[in-house]
C-alpha cells in the first residue's frame, strides 16, 4: 500500500509541476489563450505543440490531459499501478504533440460505452480507454478542419469519437492475439488499423488526409530540463519511502532493479506489482537519463515530439521497458538509419529511435540479435506506416511494431512448433 502511495505522489507531483511550469513561463493570460488555441488546432502527426502555441501553453496541456488521467483511473476505483503510470505517462507525452482534453474526452466516454454494451464494468477497460486517445486527430479533424458549420462538426466529432471508442476494445483483444503481447503498444496497432481505414474512406471520397509537418528546433531550457527533473524525482520518491534509513532503501532499490532486468517485458508486465515499485522507479530515472543523454549527445531537439518519446518511455519503464531489453532495439534502428542513409534529425528516424523501443519485449523473450533485427525492420516499416493512415493514429510506431512484432513472432512460433513435431 505504501509503495502505491509513492506512486502516486510521484506522478502527481510531476503533473503539479509541469502545470506550475506551464504557468511561470509566460504572461498567464496568455498562456491560457494558447492553451485554448491547442484544443482547436490540428492533431495529426506531426503536430508539435511547442512550435503552434509556445512552452506554457504546452506544458498546461500536458498537465491537464494527465489530470484527465488520473481522474479517469479514481472514477473508475483503478490503484495507480505500473499499467495506470506507463497509460498517464503515455497520455501526458502525446498532450505534447497531438492529444488535447477536447480530442480525448470522446474516446474515453465511447470506450466506457463499449464495456456497458458487452455488460462489463467500465473498469476493466479503462487502460484501453485511456490508450485509446491515440485516435484523438480524428475528433479534432472533423470538428476544425473538414470545413463544416460548427453547428455540425463538433457533435459530429463528439459521436464520432463515441464510436472509436466503442470499437476499440474488440480491436485491442484482436491485435494482442496477432503478436502475442510482443509490442507495448498494442492500442497503437489497433489505432493504425481504425486510421487506415478512416483515411481510405477519406481517400474514396476524393480528399486525401496527409501528415503534418510542425516540427520546432528552437532551444528551450524549460523542456530540456523536464525529463532530468522527473529522474531526480524518482529517486527522491525512493528516498522518502525510507526516510530514516536512505541507504537501504536505495540498496533495496538497486536490488528490485536488478530483478527487473531478468524480466522479458511482454504484455502484461508490471514492474510496479511484479518485483516493486521502488526498483520499477528506479529502472524509470535510470531509462529516462539514458534516453535524455542520447537526444543530447546527438544534439537533437527538445521539442514536443521527442519529449513525448521521452515521457512514453519514462511511462512504460514501469510497464516493460528496461535498458537491458531496449538498447538492442535502439541499436538496429540506428544501423537502419545510417544504412540506408536517413537523416537522423528528420522527425520519423528520430521518434524511431525513441518509440521503437515498443519493440524491448522480443530483445527481452528472445534475445539481443532478435530485438536489433526488430529495430532494424521498425525503422523500414514506419517510414511507410503514418502515410497509410494520414496521421490519425499518434501511435505511429506502435502501429509499425505491431506489424514487426506480428511478423518476427509467426516466424519464430512457425519455427518451433515445425521443430518440435
Amino acid at each position: 500500500m505504501q509503495g502505491t502511495r509513492t506512486l502516486e505522489v510521484f506522478v502527481l507531483t510531476v503533473m503539479l509541476g509541469l502545470f506550475l511550469a506551464g504557468m511561470l513561463s509566460g504572461d498567464a493570460v496568455q498562456t491560457l489563450h494558447g492553451f485554448f488555441r491547442l484544443q482547436v488546432t490540428p492533431a495529426r502527426l506531426v503536430s508539435d505543440f511547442t512550435a503552434v502555441a509556445g512552452v506554457g501553453p504546452t506544458l498546461l496541456n500536458v498537465a491537464a490531459v494527465g489530470c484527465l488521467g488520473y481522474l479517469f483511473l479514481i472514477l473508475n476505483k483503478l490503484q495507480v499501478s505500473g499499467a495506470g503510470l506507463a497509460a498517464l505517462f503515455t497520455m501526458m507525452g502525446f498532450a505534447f504533440f497531438g492529444k488535447t482534453l477536447f480530442n480525448c474526452i470522446p474516446i474515453m466516454l465511447g470506450v466506457s460505452v463499449s464495456a456497458l454494451v458487452v455488460k462489463k464494468k467500465p473498469q476493466d477497460y479503462a487502460l484501453i480507454a485511456m490508450f485509446g486517445t491515440a485516435m484523438g486527430p480524428l475528433i479534432t479533424f472533423i470538428a476544425f478542419e473538414l470545413g463544416m458549420r460548427r453547428i455540425f462538426a463538433l457533435p459530429g466529432s463528439f459521436a464520432v469519437g463515441i464510436l472509436t471508442g466503442i470499437v476499440m476494445p474488440p480491436l485491442a483483444i484482436a491485435m494482442l492475439r496477432l503478436h502475442q503481447g510482443y509490442n507495448l503498444y498494442n492500442i497503437g496497432l489497433s489505432a493504425g488499423f481504425v486510421g487506415l481505414f478512416t483515411a481510405s474512406l477519406s481517400h474514396a471520397a476524393g480528399a486525401d488526409i496527409l501528415p503534418l509537418a510542425m516540427w520546432s528546433t528552437a532551444v528551450e531550457p524549460l523542456l530540456v530540463a523536464v525529463v532530468p527533473v522527473i529522474a531526480l524525482l524518482a529517486i527522491v520518491c525512493i528516498v522518502a519511502e525510507s526516510p530514516r534509513r536512505v541507504g537501504q532503501g536505495l540498496a533495496e532499490a538497486f536490488r528490485d532493479f536488478r530483478k527487473i532486468l531478468t524480466m522479458s517485458g511482454r504484455l502484461p508486465s508490471d514492474f510496479a506489482d511484479y518485483v516493486s515499485p521502488k526498483g520499477a522507479l528506479l529502472n524509470a530515472a535510470v531509462l529516462g537519463i539514458l534516453f535524455w543523454l542520447g537526444m543530447v549527445l546527438l544534439g537533437a531537439p527538445f521539442n514536443g515530439p521527442v519529449l513525448g518519446g521521452m515521457f512514453t518511455i519514462v511511462g512504460f519503464s514501469f510497464f516493460g521497458k528496461h535498458p537491458k531489453n531496449v538498447l538492442p532495439v535502439v541499436c538496429g534502428v540506428l544501423v537502419a538509419i545510417f544504412l540506408f542513409g536517413k537523416d537522423i534529425y528528420a522527425p520519423t528516424p528520430l521518434l524511431a529511435i525513441l518509440f521503437g523501443t515498443a519493440l524491448a519485449p522480443l530483445a527481452g523473450e528472445f534475445g539481443p540479435a532478435i530485438g536489433f533485427l526488430a529495430g532494424f525492420l521498425h525503422l523500414v516499416i514506419v517510414d511507410r506506416t503514418s502515410v497509410w493512415h494520414g496521421g490519425m493514429d499518434l501511435y505511429n510506431n506502435g502501429f509499425a511494431a505491431g506489424l514487426t512484432a506480428t511478423l518476427i513472432v509467426s516466424i519464430i512460433e512457425w519455427y518451433r512448433s515445425t521443430r518440435n513435431e
